[in-house]
């Protein structure tokens, strides 16, 4: 009998990263293969506790420079050196850790966000594989900007008539692209931190991704990079939910926050495919007139909405409530999370990296 595979599964500590990549843990130890799951100790210390995980699965943190993880109103660009700093560290003391007490891991896997994961499984001489948690098309966009696009791309970023033809992908247009590649956008750290999984990946020998989709929803987008073997173990969504195999398997089993259940009743009392669903994820913030034009819009429809606007810091301010947040509770719902498992039969697949 040969040694069983031991695998550290590394995520970056976001919601959407983490319900995937606690999926695909679920997967490999279906297959044999132990798993340790590993993201930040302030992300750990969140999770739910309710959780039923198999056998062959097991978790670990690292520190990530933070006591209360990444939060909408911290310095993102400092977050980002802190994680890499601190957490390089602190993983390598992990992995070196699990090999002195006679489980050395076999493998690192980690999600997107953190590229410098590779390098510490390099360092110690591990071989790596990136889990790339969003649609393949992503991934494509990234590697040609940063392989003859990005001029282009930043030359007419502002330009609504755009249209951009990349390999194996539809026309796009400015607002199909990434809106950091717009170097005003707050979000332009995620620029550097793509630069480097693609150079990682340029660096390997026949280097593969695991992508959370499946061939027959993103085949061209999967073969789109040539050099890249881009494989879809997707979508990665509980099984009771999926193929019926675990009818056991009905959560991810790694919230962080506490979801609200108040607009399951609504939601069903409501025509098929009528509701219209919105979320911006854990990171990214809207302004006040962004959320204004957001609500008007809305109004502007005539269809119920389900909208979910976080609550980061405790109370909202009179200052930051919606003028006509009225009139939108009569035509929809507002909540400040959701359980994104509930909404996948509803929603597909899109949206669970929303969560």
């Amino acid at each position: 009998m040969g040694v069983q595979p031991q695998i550290l599964l590394v995520t970056f500590p976001a919601q959407g990263h983490i319900n995937p990549a606690l999926q695909f843990a679920k997967r490999l130890v279906a297959l044999g293969t132990h798993v340790t799951f590993a993201t930040s100790i302030s992300a750990r210390r969140r999770m739910s506790k309710t959780g039923t995980y198999p056998q062959g699965l097991s978790f670990a943190s690292f520190d990530d420079g933070s006591e209360h993880g990444f939060r909408p109103s911290d310095d993102i660009d400092h977050y980002f050196t802190e994680l890499r700093r601190v957490g390089s560290k602190s993983l390598a003391e992990l992995i070196v850790a699990s090999s002195k007490k006679g489980r050395p891991f076999t493998r690192v896997v980690y999600s997107n966000l953190i590229p410098w994961v590779a390098k510490v499984a390099q360092e110690l001489h591990l071989p790596s594989t990136l889990l790339w948690n969003q649609s393949p098309a992503l991934l494509d966009i990234f590697y040609y900007y940063f392989n003859g696009y990005g001029d282009t791309i930043k030359e007419n970023i502002d330009d609504p008539s755009f249209s951009l033809k990349l390999p194996g992908l539809p026309p796009l247009g400015s607002r199909d692209l990434p809106s950091f590649f717009n170097p005003r956008n707050a979000h332009a750290f995620a620029i550097p931190v793509n630069r480097e999984h693609i150079e990682v990946l340029d660096e390997e020998t026949n280097p593969k991704v695991l992508v959370n989709t499946f061939d027959a929803l993103e085949c061209e987008a999967l073969n789109s990079i040539g050099k890249f073997k881009l494989v879809g173990v997707g979508p990665l969504i509980p099984s009771a939910f999926l193929d019926g195999k675990d009818p056991t398997d009905t959560s991810f089993g790694g919230d962080l926050f506490q979801g609200s259940k108040d607009y399951i009743e609504w939601l069903n009392s409501k025509p098929e495919s009528s509701v219209i669903y919105i979320s911006f994820g854990s990171i990214s913030v809207l302004s006040k007139p962004q959320k204004e034009q957001m609500a008007r819009a809305l109004l502007g429809t005539g269809r119920p909405f389900l909208w979910v606007i976080r609550a980061d810091g405790g109370e909202e301010k009179e200052e930051d409530m919606l003028s006509c947040r009225e009139e939108l509770e009569k035509q929809g719902k507002i909540v400040p999370r959701i359980t994104i498992i509930e909404l996948v039969l509803t929603l597909g697949t899109n949206d669970l990296n929303l969560a």
